[in-house]
């Protein structure tokens, strides 16, 4: 009796079945697949990150604290390197997948989360690595993966609405959180480059990165005040999001979080870089702005929480959009804990310890789900097709 080897059969996205490779024996080593790893996978690396920050940024005093926010940063630097090897894999091996993903209007904006991802790491080692490396290491990295970051943040905050328009075209009512994803990487630089201004010499160096700072700022800001517009009216219009995108709703908190931080940041070095009157007015505004948009930030909140309540009552499971929850959430408590320093009031305070204990646990439940889906392999695997619907005519 002739023994033939397994085969399988490749079928190209025109559904016509292209050549039989051997499948490869049971029992044999396979190494995970870099075809389907996207570029949502810099989310784990946001998430992990801003852990750090957060926790560094509290304005309480919490045994143990510091210390594990420095293991969190190492986590996170880890797996930054990590990520970036397996995309460097995914467009060398897989070049066309790479440009499918570009060219697919629900996957292209989250290009713009490789810039968040250097931006977080680069933040988190200037606030909390530098305990582990040193102040002028961390400071050598910092200014690194701020440059990287900033650099290919402004290219995907261009590059991809201009996919949008030109190539993907996206109907009418079907604007999604997710299209904010490039837009507030700029506002992440405005909210860590604070951190640099220092560093540098007074006088006309510190002024132009203050400034510089705040012209992000504005970019993101309202390219930002454009498009949550649009989410709404898709969501009043349209109805809820699918249960799998549920969490991307958290997004919005994104922008709105990052913004105040970023005031509150560059009202800390304001002084040190710029003469006055503008060094105190960009204290006053620190506060006149932040306070209103930390309250419409708690608003979105709580009908995200209602929405994901919703979801999770109709049987909503863990993908990787529920790394939504951490990067936002973690957004929020920096500006939260900046206005706790500006205004001195303890409200604020407690705001952002209650919000950090809210970041940990969806940190903590998205990490171990996470790596349970790489365990198992199906977080790697292609994307299921949609199962077809059959409707009784009689």
């Amino acid at each position: 009796m002739a023994i033939f080897p397994r085969t399988k059969t490749v079928w190209s996205r025109t559904g016509r079945a292209g050549t039989a490779v051997p499948a490869p024996p049971t029992g044999t080593l396979r190494l995970p697949s870099l075809r389907h790893f996207g570029p949502n996978w810099y989310a784990t690396v946001m998430g992990t990150a801003v852990v750090a920050t957060a926790g560094a940024a509290l304005p309480v005093d919490v045994p143990g604290l510091r210390a594990a926010c420095v293991v969190v940063w190492a986590l996170s630097a880890a797996l930054l390197a990590a990520v970036l090897t397996a995309r460097a894999g995914h467009w060398v091996l897989h070049r066309d997948q790479a440009r499918t993903h570009l060219m697919d209007p629900a996957v292209a904006p989250f290009h713009g989360c490789l810039s968040m991802a250097l931006l977080a790491v680069g933040a988190g080692t200037m606030v909390v690595g530098r305990d582990a490396i040193g102040h002028p290491a961390a400071v050598a990295v910092d200014t690194l993966l701020f440059t990287a970051g900033t650099v290919t943040g402004l290219v995907a905050a261009v590059a991809i609405p201009y996919l949008m328009v030109v190539r993907h075209r996206p109907a009418p009512g079907t604007a999604s959180p997710v299209w904010l994803l490039p837009l507030v990487a700029p506002m992440v630089s405005a909210a860590v480059g604070p951190l640099l201004v220092p560093e540098l010499p007074p006088g006309q160096g510190r002024e132009a990165l203050l400034l510089a700072c705040y012209a992000l700022f504005g970019l993101s800001l309202l390219a930002t005040l454009v498009i949550v517009p649009l989410i709404f009216a898709r969501l009043v219009h349209g109805g809820p999001l699918p249960l799998a995108l549920t969490p991307t709703l958290f997004l919005v908190l994104g922008p709105l979080g990052q913004s105040t931080t970023a005031v509150n940041q560059l009202a800390d070095v304001a002084p040190g870089a710029i003469a006055a009157p503008y060094a105190s007015a960009f204290g006053a505004f620190a506060v006149l702005y932040g306070v209103p948009v930390m309250g419409f930030a708690l608003l979105w909140l709580a009908l995200s929480a209602a929405m994901v309540v919703r979801a999770v009552r109709r049987g909503m499971r863990f993908t990787m959009t529920w790394w939504g929850f951490t990067f936002p959430v973690g957004t929020c408590v920096t500006g939260a804990a900046g206005l706790a320093r500006h205004t001195g009031l303890d409200a604020f305070t407690w705001l952002a310890v209650a919000l950090y204990a809210l970041l940990v646990t969806a940190w903590a439940v998205a990490g171990v789900r996470t790596l349970g889906g790489l365990i198992s392999g199906v977080l790697l695997a292609a994307p299921r097709p949609l199962r077809p619907v059959t409707v009784r005519t009689t």
